[in-house]
């Protein structure tokens, strides 16, 4: 793949840095990358040293940093009757049950994430077809079911973000934009990290975490340390 030139002149600026490094050198060399007319999304990719084969060894959850990601996302719950009105005003685009089945099977996808009480999951499961294909299916394991809907529309929103691990081994997660304080980006890939040590599979055997590399939307990745 042909790169720009001002990639080129960061894959240079890295070419003398030993890696990995620090976190916070990291992204203080990262945020020398941030000369775009948007802000950038960074984010910390991981490799693992699983066997994405096996159902035992799937890495798959969900987490909000607590920095937040930089942007709003929008959420909508499928709910009992009693619960609309709550789960709208936690911030909730839509919420309901039937109709909100039906809306969407009329072609209505105006959102980023679904949620749903386990009782709902009868209704929810008609839409499989639609929002399997869009990873955005309802599931227990990603945490978007739940019986605390109004908590989670409300954690959703504010950027908690589902992951899972790809057919490599590998776990994504936006950690924030270019623009936050190196040391909110640093508290969020921390935690990040921390996260993911704690859900390491109890099959998974030999080196856990083999690689953590954080990029910016713009930019070359940079291999921090992870131990």
């Amino acid at each position: 793949m042909k790169r720009g030139k001002k990639y080129q002149k960061m894959q240079e600026l890295l070419a003398d840095k030993p890696q990995p490094m620090e976190v916070l050198e990291a992204i203080g060399i990262l945020k020398q990358f941030g000369l775009t007319k948007f802000d950038q999304t960074v984010e910390c990719v991981v490799n693992l040293g699983i066997d994405p084969r096996q159902a035992d060894q799937q890495v798959r959850g969900a987490l909000a940093m607590p920095k937040g990601i930089g942007k709003a996302r929008t959420v909508i719950a499928f709910c009992d009757p009693d619960s609309v009105e709550k789960a709208k005003e936690a911030g909730a685009v839509e919420a309901g049950g039937e109709d909100l089945v039906k809306k969407i099977q009329d072609g209505w996808m105006d959102f980023d994430v679904a949620l749903a009480t386990p009782a709902m999951m009868r209704l929810v499961g008609r839409l499989g077809r639609v929002l399997g294909p869009q990873g955005k299916m309802p599931s227990p394991k990603g945490g978007t079911v739940t019986d605390d809907i109004i908590t989670a529309v409300s954690e959703y929103r504010s950027g908690k973000l589902e992951y899972r691990n790809d057919a490599g081994g590998n776990v994504h997660m936006v950690v924030g934009k270019l623009s936050f304080s190196a040391e909110d980006l640093a508290a969020n890939i921390e935690a990040f990290l921390a996260h993911i040590r704690r859900v390491k599979p109890s099959s998974s055997r030999g080196t856990y975490i083999k690689k953590a590399v954080i990029t910016a939307t713009m930019s070359p990745g940079i291999q921090i340390t992870a131990a």
